[in-house]
């Protein structure tokens, strides 16, 4: 009852209030058109102006200022922790912090983000990107519309650079030049940057299609004759590595009192060690653990094994093989002999077959073991059977 009653006065009420405002506005002056024209028109342009001045501030960021000033703080709060340490305040490197830290505020929190630290603000506060748009909120890059201005700046840049380089050869074919093909550049043992490592310059976030349309350009750029005079914009984007071929080391044939050339070499999988003696102008004689290799490995799988380095090289019964292996089980032993074999056959050959070795997995062992079995598995992966009761 009291709900109907409610609900049959809410129109009364609005009714009184709507006649109670019309007798207020007829009691007060009524404006003129201009006057009202003005007050709305000075709103509109208050409401745009604080609109406007949303949009310039842009999102938060931290400042120059602010970070000169955590800059000066760590400078002396490391002072302060090296007088604490008793060491001297200019010698003190972030691994001392972290030292000192860790000593003075012992904690056994499990995630180490969470743990005290005391780390220089370049490496806390975050790169950023520099101001995309000034004071009036007008973008100050063209691209910026193209949500990725960055990106597509510096693809308009890489692209730029190719047609310089196309211009320049058409320039040589016009005065009946010949292209120099050794004004190539040579980008063995180095790498294009990856699409972390690109992200982290730009400041912003790629996709695979991205990052697959900037490698592509700048491999078309890196393939034309005369990239040469581009070599310091495409060496930005290369990294070097570390050539593993330059750090194999080739033992020194050896010669037995027959006067036989021989090479021995170690060899590791797993838990099995083998140690290999191959003997030149042999007839393919292989013995492990003084029996034949055949009632050894009565496996093919392990035998073809066992005999590929001898058939990469095409040094099918040109040697003698005598093995030792202890551990494991047969393929880890096979593996282990494998790769010993194939570190003494570096001795007979050339350099050149020590890189295809190399490149072909030979010479390097196999770094994997076996997993462990977990805590409510079967295995390592295998689950056990399901029952529904």
């Amino acid at each position: 009852m009291a709900t109907a009653v409610a609900g049959r006065a809410r129109p009364l009420l609005l009714l009184l209030a709507s006649r109670a405002w019309n007798a207020a506005a007829r009691a007060t002056k009524p404006l003129d058109g201009r006057t009202t024209s003005r007050l709305i028109c000075t709103t509109t342009a208050a409401a745009a102006a604080v609109q406007k001045k949303k949009v310039a501030s842009g999102p938060e960021r931290y400042t120059e200022a602010f970070i000169k000033k955590e800059i000066e703080e760590f400078n002396i709060g490391k002072r302060h922790l090296a007088n604490m340490m008793g060491e001297d305040p200019e010698t003190f490197t972030q691994e001392d912090i972290d030292r000192a830290i860790a000593y003075l505020f012992p904690s056994g929190i499990f995630d180490k983000k969470a743990r005290p630290m005391m780390k220089h603000p370049d490496d806390i506060f975050p790169k950023q990107k520099e101001m995309q748009w000034d004071k009036d909120g007008r973008p100050l890059h063209f691209l910026f519309y193209t949500g990725k201005q960055f990106f597509y700046s510096l693809m308009h840049d890489t692209y730029s650079k190719l047609l310089h380089v196309q211009e320049y050869q058409d320039g040589l074919l016009a005065q009946g030049l010949t292209l120099d093909k050794t004004k190539q550049l040579n980008l063995i043992g180095s790498r294009w940057l990856i699409k972390e490592e690109l992200e982290q310059i730009l400041t912003d976030k790629l996709s695979d299609q991205d990052y697959s349309q900037f490698i592509q350009l700048l491999e078309k750029l890196a393939a034309m004759p005369c990239c040469s005079i581009e070599e310091d914009y495409l060496l930005k984007f290369r990294k070097e590595i570390l050539l593993q071929s330059m750090k194999q080391l080739i033992e020194p044939l050896k010669y037995d009192e027959r006067g036989v050339a021989f090479s021995t070499a170690e060899g590791k999988r797993k838990t099995a060690t083998a140690t290999v003696t191959v003997y030149d102008n042999g007839s393919g004689k292989i013995t492990i653990n003084n029996e034949n290799y055949i009632h050894y490995f009565p496996v093919l799988q392990d035998r073809e094994q066992l005999m590929f380095p001898f058939q990469f090289l095409d040094r099918l019964e040109k040697h003698d093989m005598i093995c030792s292996v202890s551990g494991g089980g047969r393929s880890v032993q096979a593996g282990a002999i494998r790769l010993a074999s194939a570190k003494a056959l570096c001795s007979f050959v050339t350099e050149e077959e020590v890189e295809f070795m190399r490149q072909a997995g030979l010479l390097t062992q196999d770094p994997r073991l076996r997993e462990r079995k977990k805590p409510g598995q079967k295995g390592a992966r295998r689950k056990f059977t399901w029952h529904k009761r």
